[in-house]
């Protein structure tokens, strides 16, 4: 699609006796920026729909294609509860996805929702039809990244791995580690609704922040073992409590002390759509890359 771009000139001619002024139009005609073409793998969990609904909604970008063992042949838009099907079934075979977008011009994200297992499968197939990838999929090892970050590499394609898409929770963590440099003692306590991957993987990356910065946290029971005291995470002796509850919101909180104070960050989640903003920015940010990025923090 193109645009009309019109402007206008005010022309003014000296003649020997008066100056005449004369208005005149000039057009041209500019082909518009094309949108991103997403594919979201994993369109039928709960944050897949969300994403759905989030990147249909957003400027500069649509969603090209959705992908799930779930709800196969069924319109993404109606899974969604969206007030109009999008004209777009819910397919199981992410090659035959991939195919059809490569076919334009328009550049192509695919969204990665999945498992650990198949992140390296899925971001190999997106490089290889010249899409790049976003991947939010908790508990992915070293070993995968590094694979990816190699590979992506020598493809000079983007890649996003995402161990958060909260902006939130990306700010609570560059406050914990601003606070490490001034005290001795940090817990984190963490509240989820579910017993499920705990300790979970927002209070692992802080205890990771955390840790080799040259501070030994909580030295007067660094070494204890009563199991009241949380898990150690790291080195360093940052500790973490989960609490389980059913209705409690996801929530994480660091603990810093000092002599006569206590210093407090805290972080709430009550719905996946605390996500959506950051999934928007790394789809754009993702994609002008031509290699592996880890961290959404990158880009704020």
């Amino acid at each position: 699609m193109a645009t009309l771009s019109c402007q206008f000139h005010l022309a003014i001619h000296r003649l020997p006796c008066k100056a005449r002024v004369r208005p005149c139009f000039s057009c041209s005609v500019q082909p518009s920026q094309s949108n991103i073409k997403v594919v979201i793998n994993g369109a039928a969990k709960e944050i897949g729909r969300a994403a759905v609904i989030a990147v249909t909604k957003a400027r500069g970008m649509e969603v090209a294609g959705a992908v799930d063992s779930y709800c196969v042949g069924e319109d993404i838009g109606k899974v969604c509860d969206m007030e109009e099907p999008l004209e777009i079934p819910i397919m199981n075979d992410l090659t035959m996805v991939l195919g059809s977008i490569s076919q334009s011009k328009e550049t192509g994200v695919v969204v990665d929702f999945t498992q650990p297992s198949a992140v390296y499968d899925n971001v190999k197939q997106a490089t290889a039809f010249g899409l790049r990838s976003v991947v939010y999929v908790p508990r992915i090892t070293v070993d995968t990244i590094s694979a990816l970050s190699a590979f992506c590499e020598k493809a000079s394609m983007g890649c996003l791995v995402a161990p958060t898409l909260s902006i939130g929770s990306i700010l609570l963590q560059q406050a914990a580690i601003s606070a490490s440099f001034h005290y001795n003692n940090v817990e984190i306590v963490e509240s989820r609704a579910h017993a499920t991957d705990l300790p979970s993987p927002d209070a692992i990356q802080i205890a990771n922040n955390l840790s080799n910065l040259g501070q030994i946290y909580n030295r007067e029971d660094l070494s204890t073992d009563v199991l009241a005291r949380g898990q150690v995470l790291g080195e360093d002796g940052v500790r973490v409590h989960s609490m389980v509850l059913p209705g409690l919101p996801s929530s994480t909180t660091v603990y810093f002390s000092g002599p006569g104070e206590v210093y407090t960050i805290k972080h709430d989640i009550t719905d996946v759509q605390c996500l959506m903003p950051g999934l928007l920015l790394a789809i754009r940010k993702v994609a002008r890359l031509k290699h592996l990025v880890y961290g959404l923090e990158k880009f704020l």
